[in-house]
Formats: C-alpha cells, sequence, structure tokens
C-alpha cells in the first residue's frame, strides 16, 4: 500500500511533539527549580495535545473522520488548547516570583479571550467550511505566533539560567530550542491556508510552496522534530543536577566521616597521651615516695632486729616476717612501675625493654618467650617506642589470661619505612569470626588499644587465628608521623607540669 507523502508528514509531526510531551511529563517533575518545574507542565500538555490534533489531521486525509461541525469544532478546540499551553510555558519561564507567576497567567488568558471574540465575530461573517478555515487562520495567527515567540524567550531566559548554574552544554541546547520554536511560530503559523482572513489571501501554504519547492507541512514536521531534540536534550539537565546533588552529598557525607574519624583520633590521641603521662606520674610517685618509705620501712625493721636480744625468738621471728613481706611488697611495686612505665625503655631502649620483659613474664609463667630482632636497630621517636611496647604488652597479657600456650615468638624487624611485628603463640586459639561478633557488642578495650594506637602512627594491626592452631598478631608502625608526635608531647609536658605543680602543693 502506498501512503502518500504528506500523511507521513502528519505522523512524524505529531509523533515529535508526542514524544517530547511524554517525556516532559516523566522527567519534567525532577527539577530543583520550582519555576522549570511548573513551566514544564504545560510544555508536556502542549506536546501531547498538539501531536492529538496533528493526527487527527493526518486521518482526515486518510478518509477515517468526516468533516462533520462537532469533528471540526474538536479539532479546533485542540488546536487552540494546544497553543494556550504553549503560551503558558513560555509564560512560566518569564516569571521568577510568585507574584509574577500569577500576574502572568494573564498572558495566555488575554490572548484566548481575544481568540474567543474573533471567532464571535467570525460567526456572523462566514459559514461552512471557509468558517472553519478562517477559524483555523486565526487561531494560529492569535495563539500560535505569540505563543511560539513567548516560548522562545522564555527559553533564552532558561539559557542565562543555565548558565549560571555552570550547565553551559545545556543552556546552547535551550538556546536552539528556543531558535527553533522562533522558526516554528514565525514561519510555520504565517503561511496559513487560504482564507479571506488578511495576510493569509497572499501569505500561504500554496505561496510558501511555490518559493521553497516543499509544503509548510513538511517545514512545521521539521521545527517540531528539532524542538523535540533540543528540549529532550536540555531536559538531560536534570539528570546531571541530580548526580551532582549526589555527589555533593556523598561529598558531604565523606566530610562529615572524615571530620568525626579526625575527632575521634585527636581524642584518642589526648587520650594516650594523658594516659601515658599519667602512668609516668605515678610510677615516679611510687618510685619516689612508696617505694622509698617501703625501703625505710625494710631498713628500720632490719636495724630493729639487730637491736633485740636472741632470747627474744617471737619478736625477732615477726620482725623477719616482717621484713619479707616488705620485701615482697617493694618487688611486687617495682613490678607494678615497670608495668606502668618500664625504665629499661628509657634507659636501654626498646630492644631491651622487651628482652626484659619477656624474661619477667617467663620468671612468673610457664611460658617460653623467644625473642628475635633484625635489622637495624633504628632511633625511635617517643610515641612509636611506646606503641610499640604496648602492642606487644598486650598481646602477651592476652596469651597468659586466654591461650593457655607454652611457647610465643616475638619477632620484631626494623625495614626501611615501619617496623613490623609479629607475636605468634601455641595455644589452642579461637574463632576470628566469633570474636568479632562479640567485639561488635562488647568492644575489647585491649585489642581496641592496640588498634587505635597503631592508627594514630598511621600504622595497622591484623590478628589471625584458628582453633588448635594459636594465634599471630602482627603490627606495621611507620618510624615518624609528625602530628602525632606533636600532640603526645604536648600532651606529655601538659601532663608532667600538671603532676609536678601538685607534688609542689602538696
Amino acid at each position: 500500500m502506498n501512503i502518500p507523502l504528506i500523511v507521513l508528514v502528519y505522523f512524524f509531526y505529531g509523533l515529535a511533539f508526542f514524544s517530547m510531551g511524554l517525556l516532559v511529563a516523566l522527567e519534567g517533575g525532577r527539577s530543583s527549580d520550582i519555576r522549570l518545574r511548573k513551566a514544564l507542565r504545560p510544555l508536556a500538555g502542549f506536546g501531547i495535545v498538539h501531536a492529538l490534533h496533528e493526527w487527527m489531521d493526518m486521518f482526515g486525509l486518510m478518509g477515517h473522520l468526516s468533516n462533520e461541525p462537532y469533528i471540526s469544532g474538536i479539532r479546533l478546540s485542540i488546536l487552540a488548547f494546544s497553543y494556550i499551553s504553549l503560551a503558558a510555558f513560555g509564560s512560566f519561564l518569564l516569571a521568577y516570583t510568585e507574584i509574577s507567576r500569577r500576574l502572568i497567567l494573564l498572558i495566555p488568558i488575554g490572548l484566548e479571550a481575544i481568540w474567543v471574540f474573533g471567532l464571535y465575530n467570525f460567526r456572523g461573517q462566514y459559514s461552512g467550511d471557509v468558517l472553519w478555515s478562517v477559524a483555523d487562520t486565526w487561531t494560529r495567527y492569535i495563539l500560535a505566533m505569540p505563543a511560539s515567540l513567548l516560548t522562545a524567550i522564555g527559553l533564552v531566559a532558561q539559557q542565562r539560567a543555565f548558565r549560571r548554574s555552570g550547565l553551559i552544554r545545556f543552556g546552547q541546547d535551550a538556546l536552539w530550542a528556543a531558535i527553533v520554536f522562533a522558526w516554528y511560530g514565525l514561519v510555520g503559523q504565517l503561511f496559513t491556508q487560504a482564507t479571506p482572513l488578511f495576510p493569509s489571501t497572499f501569505l500561504n501554504e500554496d505561496l510558501f510552496s511555490s518559493l521553497f519547492g516543499f509544503s509548510i507541512q513538511l517545514f512545521r514536521a521539521v521545527m517540531a522534530v528539532g524542538a523535540a531534540i533540543f528540549v529532550t536534550r536540555f531536559l538531560r539537565a536534570f539528570q546531571v543536577e541530580t548526580e551532582s546533588k549526589i555527589a555533593e552529598l556523598q561529598q558531604e557525607r565523606l566530610l562529615e566521616s572524615q571530620q568525626r574519624e579526625s575527632m575521634r583520633g585527636e581524642l584518642f590521641r589526648r587520650v594516650v597521651g594523658a594516659q601515658e603521662a599519667e602512668r609516668q606520674r605515678i610510677a615516679r610517685d611510687l618510685h619516689d615516695e612508696t617505694g622509698q618509705a617501703l625501703t625505710a620501712i625494710g631498713m628500720g625493721l632490719r636495724g630493729l632486729s639487730g637491736k633485740l636480744p636472741p632470747r627474744n625468738k617471737d619478736a625477732l621471728n615477726t620482725l623477719h616476717k616482717l621484713e619479707t613481706l616488705t620485701a615482697d611488697s617493694l618487688k611486687e611495686l617495682q613490678r607494678l612501675i615497670s608495668d606502668l612505665r618500664p625504665s629499661h625503655l628509657d634507659d636501654l631502649g626498646l630492644s631491651a625493654a622487651l628482652r626484659w620483659y619477656a624474661g619477667r613474664i617467663q620468671e612468673h609463667s610457664d611460658i617460653t618467650i623467644r625473642v628475635d630482632i633484625a635489622g637495624e636497630e633504628r632511633d625511635l621517636d617517643e610515641a612509636v617506642k611506646i606503641t610499640i611496647f604496648r602492642v606487644i604488652q598486650e598481646s602477651l597479657n592476652n596469651i597468659i589470661k586466654h591461650s593457655d600456650a607454652s611457647h610465643v615468638n616475638i619477632h620484631l624487624q626494623y625495614t626501611d619505612r615501619k617496623v613490623r611485628i609479629q607475636v605468634r603463640d601455641n595455644g589452642i586459639g579461637f574463632d576470628l569470626d566469633q570474636v568479632k561478633l562479640e567485639r561488635a557488642r562488647r568492644p575489647s578495650l585491649g585489642l581496641a588499644g592496640m588498634e587505635e594506637r597503631a592508627a594514630l602512627l598511621g600504622g595497622s594491626v591484623s590478628i589471625q587465628s584458628r582453633p588448635g592452631y594459636g594465634t599471630e598478631v602482627e603490627a606495621l608502625i611507620p618510624y615518624h608521623n609528625d602530628n602525632y608526635k606533636t600532640q603526645e608531647q604536648a600532651s606529655t609536658i601538659t601532663g608532667e607540669s600538671s603532676s609536678d605543680s601538685e607534688r609542689g602543693k602538696q
């Protein structure tokens, strides 16, 4: 079946505007600009309704619609409604405040009033098919041309809004859409069918065809396709806008998360600094005051036992017991002081302090501990030394409490950029997943403390274990972390100054 070319023109003419209207109806609500969001609603109505009009003309050409007056009336009403919707779209684009949005509706209402007044006058001048032809031409002159020009002006304003928002590419699409609608209104609606209405008596479809060699319907169809393409392209700005907002929201959340992490790290850094300073102060006070007092008591008891005569056996036994108790208390005090702040760490360095601490644990337990140190020992920052010692100390405490191990290997390796610590035992091990779940419900301060201390220096702590295969704790600590060092020293100095001032008051 051969389909006339003009039928295809009407079909694609309507299809272009229908596609545009449908897409605008689906995507128009995504805009964050209230002005644009409200303006797109009548544009969607224009596209869908005007497509219906063109398809009615197509069916009329194919002989599927009669020329009954009510059919002609419906076609005219649909045409008028579509152009009033287009005028509303252009008007809303030019309204930037709520008051102006209300006032600017007077433009399409005024155009409609003029259109109705003209139709009323034409009823007394024309009749039959001539009346419907004049009414069609009048609709294009009074509604279509002003609505298209108003839309073009509104799209130019929207182009400027896109440029201000940094969406330059979509602003260009809006500008091209404005140009297309201007041509659609000035040319496409100026050349109408020949009627007695001026100036269609000479500016009509026949003149256009003789001048350019193709029909005005084809020109309108091409403009409709162009308008649909450029409107669809600038609608993509909503997707870009949405993605940009999502990216901004993600960035804000990332910044908030980083700030929270930074604040948490800063808080823990201060807590660790204050903790070490307080440990150092308590260890010094115990050594200087309690330790000296116990030493003096022990010396006094020995001197008193030397002055008693041998016949006072009960008194001598009591004094010897008190001397032994004092000596044991002094040893326990020294152990407590070494746990708080081992002097070997300050006096002899990290390696010697680790060997001493391992030997002391072996004296008080059935665990054999081997300490291996590889690489050239470095002059470590105070914060790094303390962190390494505390990680190993906490690992050994956990082994003593939970592992039922008999052998422990401590491997300390100095690499180019960091210290690698490995503490491995042959104990009963544990289910790592189960421990993680328990930590989520009830955090382990010891394990969390190890991880936090290492993280503050830019390091990490990992634990590997299986039931029946022992446990391995591995930590990687960089040599230098200036930020932590500064904060740690500041906290330590503050803590020491406070303790000194307290002793002065006492």
